[in-house]
């Protein structure tokens, strides 16, 4: 029977209410968020409902992700926007597009995916806690009214764009009652919901808080639409998702690509950006949502690089934004309570039937009942829980913690991740430097004897610390260099100790070399030579093994 595993894996229903309820409240979240992207991406409304579905239903099926739920993300907006202006045209995009994913399924083949070993779990968390914190801070224009921007980019300071400060200036002149008696009702039904009382209450075990929190919004608006007219949330306040008014409308709202664009070197520049942009922010996502999943699993890096370049040809080739795994909307399902990758299927198999059955009524969703989900999600991403956690592991950990989130705060994901990356990397490297070696000193008979432990892996870092000490043994010393905790020493250290070993007979320098695990390497090398050296010449050495 053969061990390699079919790229499908069958459904698991083991969990099925939880998934319902994850799947349902994710794509209630998606449906604006998909039209916001396609917005600000320059591409029309409709790409970002495809991308969507896609990401739910064909990156669904296809990833081993237990958890991550795919879709249109703020991180591409910049490159999909850049790409549009630059091939000038969106079917011409949309071949980029597909070429994109056929690169992404190729780095899923050459392995490209082991890069996510190398993210920092203090990186990781800071991620998600600037996430957190991102979300908390955009949802505030919404929870008093204030609707103009509908992307939801992970930037509060953009570059010659709208950001949060004059957002915040402006919806303080903006204030909606009624936007923001939603936002309070829909706060205190989540905080309800998590009280110990109203949790031993079976109804609320069976029905997510954000789901009561939609219907309500729904509720009240309608019920102001009725009694005051005039100030009923309307227009921007709303999901406004496209309404066909036939089936033939309908089709229309789907592109075709265009085919005869494959000689343009443009193209293929373009791809290259997405493929890149999007394999990144794929990794990192399912790194952040590995890390909130409950159950602890560990998703395939390169296979999800090849369901994520599936996806991309799906969504290019039927007029659909180039996708990538979401943070928000993976942990606000995992939140509602998913476990298995149901949730995601759920998610686009909604996103599909209610789009082309149900526009009109999800368009009278309040933006500011969806701000409300959002903002309890970012709570939860940035407890203060977590940030006492990270302290509690050390200063290696918590500053490349709170770095990653002052970066990601100040910047955007990607760059923020890049300096947290850079930070942690930087404390790896000292945290080696420190412990390359042991040293412990002895005298015996007005002799001092010094023990010098060389660590398990010591590699060119190790040299500048090694020399230094090596360059203050005292005269007519003994000096033991221990390599028995060593599985490798770099040939730069060897040759470091090779010249102290020289520099040591003019010195009358006993030297002893201890050797154990590296027998095969130039550690042992080194010693049996300056052993056949000292016998020759009569000077004191030995070697210990």
């Amino acid at each position: 029977m053969s061990n390699r595993q079919s790229i499908f894996q069958p459904i698991d229903f083991s969990n099925l209410q939880g998934d319902v309820r994850g799947g349902a409240i994710s794509f209630l979240v998606a449906v604006p968020l998909c039209l916001g992207i396609a917005l600000a991406s320059g591409a029309p409304l409709f790409a970002g409902i495809i991308a969507g579905i896609v990401g739910g239903l064909v990156v669904g099926i296809v990833s081993r992700s237990s958890l991550s739920i795919s879709g249109p993300e703020a991180g591409l907006i910049v490159v999909t926007l850049s790409a549009i202006e630059t091939l000038g045209s969106f079917p011409a995009f949309l071949l980029a597009t597909c070429i994109a994913g056929l690169m992404q399924v190729g780095l899923g083949f050459a392995r490209a995916g082991i890069v996510s070993n190398f993210f920092p779990s203090s990186v990781i968390k800071g991620m998600l806690a600037g996430i957190g914190i991102i979300l908390i801070v955009k949802q505030l224009p919404h929870l008093v009214g204030y609707d103009a921007d509908a992307a939801e980019g992970f930037a509060l300071f953009q570059p010659g764009g709208f950001n949060i400060i004059e957002q915040l200036n402006m919806a303080l002149g903006q204030f909606s009652g009624v936007a923001i008696l939603i936002a309070l009702a829909s706060l205190s039904v989540f905080y309800l919901w998590e009280r110990p009382a109203f949790r031993k209450l079976s109804f609320t075990k069976n029905i997510p808080a954000a789901l009561v929190v939609v219907l309500l919004g729904i509720g009240i608006n309608e019920l102001v639409r009725v009694a005051f007219p005039q100030w009923a949330l309307r227009g921007n306040h709303l999901v406004q998702l496209p309404v066909p008014e036939s089936p033939q409308a309908f089709f229309q709202l789907f592109t075709l690509p265009d085919f005869s664009q494959w000689t343009n070197p443009l193209v293929y520049t373009s791809a290259v950006a997405i493929a890149l942009v999007a394999s990144l922010e794929a990794l990192l996502a399912i790194e952040a949502s590995d890390e909130l999943d409950p159950l602890k699993r560990k998703t395939p890096a390169n296979h999800e690089l090849k369901a994520q370049g599936i996806g991309n040809l799906v969504s290019g080739l039927i007029g659909g934004i180039p996708l990538t795994s979401v943070i928000v909307r993976s942990s606000v399902s995992i939140n509602a309570g998913a476990r298995t990758k149901l949730a995601a299927l759920i998610h686009g198999t909604l996103l599909l039937v209610c789009v082309v059955t149900l526009p009109t009524l999800l368009n009278k969703i309040p933006w500011a009942s969806l701000a409300a989900i959002l903002l309890v999600t970012g709570y939860k991403l940035a407890r203060i829980e977590i940030v006492k956690a990270m302290y509690a592991e050390g200063v290696s950990k918590f500053i490349p913690f709170i770095v990653t989130i002052i970066a990601i705060l100040l910047t955007d994901l990607l760059t923020g991740i890049g300096i947290g990356m850079v930070t942690g990397i930087v404390f790896i490297l000292h945290e080696h430097y420190q412990n390359t070696h042991r040293v412990r000193t002895e005298w015996d008979n007005n002799v001092t004897r010094i023990h010098v432990s060389l660590g398990d892996h010591v590699s060119f870092l190790s040299k500048a610390k090694l020399l230094k000490l090596l360059k203050n043994v005292p005269d007519n010393s003994i000096v033991e260099i221990d390599g028995t905790g060593s599985s490798y020493i770099d040939s730069d250290v060897i040759t470091a100790i090779e010249n102290f070993a020289t520099a040591a007979r003019q010195r009358n320098i006993q030297l002893v070399f201890l050797s154990g695990r590296v027998a095969d390497s130039s550690f042992v090398r080194l010693s049996k030579e300056f052993t056949n050296h000292y016998r020759t010449t009569g000077s004191q050495f030995h070697l210990q093994p």
